[in-house]
């Protein structure tokens, strides 16, 4: 057991050294290229004093120090080569998706990117195929509960293209959706039975994270962008999708299935019942309105994720025990 351990925590420091020294000097070169936030129209009025200019593709370091990390692993590990190639290929996929929507917006200067059906069609594409290799056969859901292998593809689907667009959404305040995407991992680590090559996924991203939050640490000198959220939410579902634990997603990703579910309410009640449900969506943004600082959102948020994540994680266990 103290092997296994020693070699997590080196995967994990080497990664948050990485991440934390070559990030140090994209910022820099950011600067110079002038890749900088432009805050959204409909944001916050003060977002346009604290966010302007800050550097805002931050996440192009988390696909670099990741793949680093991996031919670093394969020199010394034996990994199944589907599972390592499912492992890369996803995440880099995905990050590929939100780098284009920051590519545009750095292109256009302006804050829109993609068009949403554009984006959505794009992390569908990348997914589906993902999902039709996973699931061979019928999908268990949850203890004897299966599904047909469309159903389960159309299921597995579903949650890929939702922690992607619910991660890229929570990515509103410094250290939220690092923060909180910690604490997810903290939550497979801890009720999830993990093979070797996930026990080192999940190391490499904390420590991406770790070393980018002491970048992103209010006030933040960059920001992700979607290239880094997307990278994260794909991150999270292969984890989940190679422990066969789709369904505990949803409690792990608590605060970002609160974040994405604001932003759905919202849309609906403005377009079917032409009111508001939220000051602004996402809910964070709500609570900006409401006179919350900053960190004090950040930290309230992050107790209710573990929170969420805690009593969501064991309600479906004790499902589990009497199904």
């Amino acid at each position: 057991m103290f092997y296994p351990f020693v070699f997590f925590l080196g995967m994990l420091l080497t990664a948050l050294f990485s991440e934390a020294v070559l990030q140090h000097f994209w910022i820099a070169q950011m600067l110079k290229m002038r890749i900088e936030q432009v805050t959204k129209m409909y944001g916050p009025s003060w977002h346009d004093k604290a966010k302007m200019g800050t550097p805002s593709m931050g996440g192009i370091v988390f696909v670099l120090v990741y793949l680093m990390m991996f031919v670093l692993i394969a020199a010394y590990c034996r990994f199944p080569a589907d599972l390592c190639l499912a492992f890369v290929l996803y995440p880099l996929a995905a990050a590929c998706v939100g780098f284009v929507d920051d590519w545009l917006k750095y292109k256009n200067n302006s804050s829109e990117g993609l068009k949403s059906l554009q984006k959505l069609f794009l992390q569908i594409l990348i997914t589906v195929p993902l999902a039709i290799y996973a699931v061979d056969g019928e999908f268990v859901l949850i203890a004897d509960i299966t599904l047909p292998r469309w159903a389960g593809i159309l299921f597995v689907s579903i949650m890929g293209v939702g922690i992607l667009n619910a991660v890229n959404v929570t990515d509103g305040l410094d250290c939220l959706s690092t923060g909180c995407t910690l604490i997810t991992f903290a939550g497979i680590k801890a009720f999830m039975t993990l093979d070797p090559i996930t026990y080192v996924v999940l190391a490499v991203t904390a420590g991406i994270c770790m070393g980018f939050l002491w970048h992103n640490a209010n006030p933040a000198k960059v920001f992700m962008g979607d290239c880094g959220s997307h990278f994260l939410g794909a991150v999270i579902f292969v984890i989940c999708l190679n422990c066969n634990a789709v369904l505990y997603m949803i409690p792990l990703s608590f605060i970002f299935v609160i974040e994405i579910l604001s932003v759905a309410i919202q849309i609906f009640t403005i377009r079917k019942l032409h009111r508001k449900v939220f000051l602004m969506s996402p809910v964070h943004h709500h609570f900006e309105l409401k006179g919350w600082g900053e960190n004090q959102i950040v930290i309230r948020f992050c107790i209710i994720h573990m929170l969420g994540a805690l009593m969501g994680t064991m309600l479906l266990r004790v499902i589990e025990m009497y199904l």
